[in-house]
């Protein structure tokens, strides 16, 4: 356990530590032992990067319900049309939500302004969040020794031309985000992409604990190291490595993905996603804490993993 805590704290210091949060968007005090939510943001790039075309790639918003044996991946469409506050250089507006981080400038900048806007979609504020440097999460994933990804539809990548075929297979971290990026020519097209994020992150977490990283102290610091050079995170006050404590009893088979009930839809020749009804009784399941009772009685919106 000595060397657990050990880890935890070379691990806190590698991680950036930014506000990531806007005042708006975030909870007065966070209670480890109550509901949790954290707003998980993925980009190909890190706070101080360019600032022209930095839109997120990958929203998520991660439900904990108190006791910490399952979490919800409700992943927010790109390209949902919401209202976005006004900031340096953005007078305001309706936007696709990944463009709120953009007008942000990117990095924390943009990170605040996307979670004022989801607090305004969502009426929840956030215990924390983290920003992800995907194109460094593919050194976590090489530091596991690559992941388990099944695919289910046959896909042909437009960014390398790399083909994958439907089956489970072993992929290294370039292949996975490579997999995990496409879209185009995918029967639910991003909400397919959308679903192959989430079992990435699944994927991360049986790799993690089918190598047995706490009894190998040397792995498990590369592994950590890596993951803080891809993680800028706003943990609310709270210690991080109070907060791996917390959630390192969460099994990887708890974990539920949620798509938001939403739809396609074209407005003046632009491609949007537009809300569903199902999608406000989401957000009230979220304010009230009864997610896990939501999903229960809609089985259509939640994927396995």
């Amino acid at each position: 356990m000595a060397g657990l805590h050990w880890l935890s704290h070379r691990y806190d210091r590698t991680v950036s530590k930014e506000l990531l949060l806007d005042p708006t968007a975030r909870k007065k005090r966070t209670d480890l032992d109550g509901a949790l939510n954290y707003l998980l943001i993925g980009s190909d790039h890190r706070p101080g990067a360019n600032a022209a075309d930095q839109r997120s790639d990958t929203i998520l918003i991660v439900h904990v319900p108190a006791g910490m044996r399952q979490a919800y991946l409700i992943s927010v469409p790109r390209d949902l049309l919401v209202a976005v506050p006004a900031a340096p250089g953005w007078p305001g507006g309706q936007d696709k939500v990944n463009a709120a981080y953009e007008h942000g400038g990117g990095g924390e900048g943009g990170a605040r302004l996307l979670s004022a806007t989801l607090t305004r979609l969502t009426g929840i504020r956030f215990d924390g969040a983290a920003l992800v440097d995907f194109s460094g999460f593919t050194r976590v994933i090489d530091q596991l020794g690559g992941i388990r990804m099944c695919v289910d539809t046959p896909v042909r990548s437009i960014h390398t031309g790399a083909r994958f075929e439907p089956g489970c297979q072993r992929m290294d971290g370039a292949r996975t985000l490579d997999y995990v990026r496409q879209r185009y020519d995918l029967p639910d097209g991003d909400y397919d992409r959308q679903r192959h994020q989430q079992q990435m992150l699944r994927a991360v977490l049986d790799r993690a604990g089918e190598t047995h990283l706490r009894g190998d102290p040397v792995k498990l610091d590369r592994v950590l190291r890596a993951v803080g050079g891809a993680l800028t995170v706003d943990t609310n006050g709270v210690p991080l490595n109070e907060l791996v404590f917390a959630l390192r009893a969460l099994p990887a088979d708890a974990l539920r993905g949620v798509r938001l009930p939403s739809h396609p839809q074209t407005i003046d020749q632009v491609s949007y996603v537009v809300l569903d009804s199902d999608g406000g009784d989401l957000f009230t399941a979220l304010q009230d804490t009864r997610v896990p009772e939501w999903a229960g009685a809609n089985p259509r919106w939640v994927n396995r993993l």
